[in-house]
């Protein structure tokens, strides 16, 4: 907000680049003529002259969430026009996201950690060039929607709340319809979770902020039109459901080891090793043959992309002829999240100091925000929160150290120096 307000109060409030003012005029529609002629909207203006169906082909999160401000904000009489809600939404949701930054770094490592990171996330130039005034596009509230849904999972972990686990599945939803990139939460959460289990640190909790996400989130992240049958169709949610079934047979044992004798138990376990492989060898050739029947085997071009970096230039150059789809350089790493890149891997010793179930995902979540990152450069975005996160917490984990230190130096002071 400290960036935005200044240039918009000396220069103007203005929309920037295509995809933000693409996204503006599908607001002007939405506000002026209600959601169900939004989404059977026909645009006969947008990639002439074949047009587009907007309401089929758009992450609806952005112009519902600027709609719903800017009928919310009328309602109270405040005369705002459409375009003055669109260009404040990303300087608003950003201070938003460092509230969610706040929020995830204290269930992982304290309040102080949280204090800082959030402090750092304001500040952080990668996250600054998509949360200006005027950069209406779907990462700006989508970062929010990531985070926020992250902190949820890592709250359900610590509380094994159904209650959190629920509000975890809706904040999931709102990311589906904001932005293409929840498949980096439906693919990063069960990496947690299997890690979880494969290091021994399986509990009820964990079974809780998982089970839920899966059922009520791929459900609802159907009913977002531009998704739909993909939600359970395509191969970047194939992981999910994976784990989804290795969760419940890891439940099963645990169950059954609580009823019977270490001996029946052994011989219970013979049973259902070999039901499971048997089970699991037939949803495998499924998935396989409808992994198969598709020419691109199930994934997107883009997840194809991230996956294989030369894919893109082989098979889709309009993926690979955008700018933001190449892959950094190293200076980018240092313009972009700046002195961070130094305190991160403090941050990562921290973490495991000691290990729990949420610095475990914070490690796991810069890992694979780092991997991305360095595939395209658009996902910078991505790693920025991470980033900050890790820095948040080597910061506080040094003051600790610092404060400690000094107490420990006065205390010693006070208590050997000459009495007056």
């Amino acid at each position: 907000l400290a960036v935005s307000v200044p240039q918009v109060i000396k220069y103007e409030s203005v929309i920037h680049e295509f995809d933000p003012y693409f996204n503006f005029r599908v607001t002007q529609f939405l506000s002026k003529n209600g959601i169900y002629e939004f989404w059977n909207w026909f645009d006969d203006r947008t990639w002439y002259p074949l047009g587009r169906v907007i309401g089929g082909t758009v992450y609806p999160g952005l112009t519902l969430t600027a709609g719903s401000i800017w009928w919310f904000v009328n309602a109270l009489n405040i005369p705002l026009s459409v375009e003055t809600v669109c260009v404040f939404t990303a300087p608003i949701f950003s201070a938003i996201a460092s509230w969610a930054t706040y929020l995830l770094t204290k269930e992982a490592k304290g309040t102080g950690a949280g204090l800082m990171a959030a402090a750092i996330l304001a500040m952080v130039p990668s996250y600054i060039s998509r949360s200006v005034a005027g950069s209406y596009d779907n990462e700006a509230v989508a970062i929010f929607a990531l985070v926020f849904t992250f902190y949820l999972y890592v709250k359900t972990l610590n509380t094994g709340s159904l209650f959190y686990a629920t509000l975890n599945a809706l904040s999931y939803f709102y990311m589906v319809c904001s932005w293409g990139g929840y498949t980096f939460i439906i693919n990063l959460i069960p990496m947690h979770v299997l890690l979880c289990i494969v290091t021994g640190r399986y509990s009820s909790r964990l079974y809780i902020a998982y089970a839920p996400l899966v059922i009520l989130g791929t459900l609802l992240a159907a009913l977002v039109p531009v998704v739909g049958f993909n939600a359970v169709l395509t191969s970047e949610h194939f992981a999910s459901f994976l784990v989804f079934i290795i969760l419940h047979v890891v439940a099963f044992v645990y169950y059954i080891k609580g009823l019977l004798t270490p001996r029946l138990f052994k011989m219970a376990m013979t049973l259902v090793i070999t039901v499971g492989l048997a089970v699991c060898f037939a949803v495998v050739a499924i998935l396989v043959a409808l992994v198969a029947s598709s020419p691109t085997k199930g994934w997107s071009g883009r997840s194809l992309s991230l996956l294989d970096p030369t894919y893109a230039s082989k098979y889709i150059p309009i993926i690979a002829s955008v700018s933001e789809h190449q892959p950094p350089t190293w200076p980018s790493y240092f313009m972009d999240i700046n002195v961070l890149a130094f305190l991160v891997p403090a941050g990562i010793i921290s973490c495991f100091l000691p290990l729990s179930d949420a610095s475990s995902f914070m490690v796991l979540y810069l890992v694979t925000a780092v991997y991305f990152s360095g595939v395209m450069v658009r996902l910078m975005l991505v790693l920025a929160p991470a980033a900050c996160i890790l820095s948040g917490i080597a910061l506080s984990s040094a003051f600790d150290v610092l404060t400690r230190s000094m107490k420990f130096q006065l205390s010693k002071l006070f208590d050997d120096g000459p009495a007056i």
